[in-house]
C-alpha cells in the first residue's frame, strides 16, 4: 500500500511539472534571463509591498527568486533560480531546491525574496556550502498581511522572507527542507 501511494505521488509530481512546462524553461536560465526576471520581480514586489520596500532600504543584500515552481501530491518538490543583489548590483546567482512530504496536493508558481539584514547573515549564505532554510541565522517569514504592516522600526532579525506573485493552487500541510546553492552563470 505504501509503495502504491509513493508511486501515485511521484506520478503526480511528474505530471505537474510536465503541465507547468511553460512556467519554467526545461533548461537552466541564462544570467541575462535571470537578471530580467529579478528586475521585474523586484519592481512588482517593492511597488505592491511597503514592508518589502522598507526591508530593501536597510538590507545588506536581497536574494530574489522570481519563479519558484512547486508541485506535489503527498510528496512535493520545488525549484527556481535567482540572483543576489547588493546595493543594486548582482553579486551571484543561486538556485532554490526543496522537497516536502505531508498532506499536500496541487501546483503553484510563486516568487520569494530573502532580505539579509546583517553582513554575518549574508556571509553565512556562501560560507555554509548550501544555505539550508531553518538552520543558521534566524529567518522570519512575512506573510502578505504582516509584510504590509511592517515598518523599519520593527526590523530585529537576521533574515526576512517575503513571498509574492503566487499563481496556482497548493493546499495542505507538510514538512519541508529547502536548500539554496550558489550556481555559476
Amino acid at each position: 500500500m505504501r509503495n502504491a501511494r509513493l508511486g501515485v505521488g511521484l506520478f503526480a509530481i511528474t505530471l505537474a511539472f510536465v503541465m507547468l512546462g511553460d512556467a519554467r524553461p526545461a533548461r537552466a536560465a541564462s544570467a541575462g534571463e535571470i537578471e530580467r526576471a529579478v528586475d521585474n520581480a523586484l519592481g512588482l514586489m517593492l511597488n505592491s509591498n511597503p514592508g518589502a520596500r522598507s526591508l530593501s532600504e536597510r538590507a545588506t543584500g536581497v536574494l530574489v527568486f522570481p519563479d519558484i515552481v512547486k508541485a506535489g501530491f503527498l510528496l512535493g518538490a520545488q525549484y527556481g533560480e535567482g540572483a543576489l543583489r547588493q546595493r543594486g548590483k548582482t553579486t551571484g546567482y543561486y538556485n532554490s531546491l526543496a522537497a516536502s512530504y505531508g498532506l499536500q496536493a496541487g501546483v503553484q508558481v510563486f516568487g520569494y525574496a530573502l532580505f539579509f539584514m546583517s553582513p554575518s547573515a549574508l556571509r553565512y549564505l556562501d560560507s555554509s556550502g548550501g544555505f539550508e532554510l531553518g538552520t543558521g541565522p534566524s529567518i522570519v517569514v512575512l506573510d502578505a498581511g504582516t509584510a504590509r504592516a511592517f515598518t523599519s522600526s520593527t526590523i530585529q532579525h537576521d533574515i526576512y522572507a517575503v513571498f509574492f506573485d503566487q499563481k496556482g493552487l497548493m493546499a495542505g500541510l507538510g514538512l519541508q527542507g529547502s536548500k539554496i546553492t550558489r550556481i555559476d552563470k
